[in-house]
């Protein structure tokens, strides 16, 4: 059976949502280390950080959403 692109994206969407939640609480982490060594204006970066890639994966899950309802 042959794999077509939307076969693969169908894969690949989560996966991707997976990935980017795993940074972004990384980056959360790290946005935490960052204050507490004082550095209140480094973390509020790596805070926006994680912030967007939440956004990313509302996005991507919204592609999900839209995926499905076209089969």
């Amino acid at each position: 059976m042959a794999t077509t692109d939307l076969d693969k994206l169908r894969v690949l969407l989560p996966h991707w949502i997976e990935h980017n939640a795993e940074h972004a609480d990384e980056f959360r982490l790290w946005a935490e280390k960052a204050q507490s060594s004082g550095r209140v204006d480094v973390a509020e970066q790596i805070a926006l950080a994680a912030k967007q890639l939440d956004w990313v994966n509302e996005a991507l899950n919204m592609a999900i959403e839209k995926m499905a309802l076209q089969r």
